[in-house]
């Protein structure tokens, strides 16, 4: 029985010896990879600015930008907070799309589409150096 109980437990030791080591591994990167990462970043958000100052989100003709230059109030920073338009506590996405809906007159995005990361990304870069404040009004 003892025996059992000593295999179990350098058998135990090992696996958590394996796992941390991996778990250190994970967060190794290169400054190559950090370049990558930026880039593609920064892929988005343009893709995200080009949605901001273009009509194609609505069909009234407008874009976000005219309300919003630069993202100008639209403060991410504070999401999820209580938003009065809808009633409840939502995500910047959720804004987002409330915006596509009603000033613009256009179609909500899927919480996962393309354009929407890529707005997401947008005013969360304009906003960048911004201290979070959840809930904040």
């Amino acid at each position: 029985m003892k025996a059992i109980t000593v295999t179990a437990t350098l058998g135990a030791v090992l696996l958590a010896g394996t796992i941390i080591g991996f778990l250190a591994q994970a967060d190794e990167f290169t400054k190559k990879d950090q370049e990558r990462w930026q880039n593609e970043y920064m892929a988005v958000v343009q893709k995200g600015r080009a949605l901001w100052t273009s009509a194609e989100l609505g069909t009234k003709g407008v874009a976000c930008a005219q309300c919003h230059p630069n993202a100008a109030n639209t403060h991410p920073e504070t999401y999820p907070k209580f938003q009065q338009q809808l009633g409840r506590v939502i995500a910047l996405r959720e804004m987002i799309n409330w915006c596509i809906q009603q000033p613009l007159e256009g179609k909500p995005l899927a919480f996962d589409d393309p354009k929407m990361i890529a707005l997401e990304s947008y005013i969360a870069y304009e906003r960048r150096g911004v201290r979070m404040d959840p809930g904040k009004h």
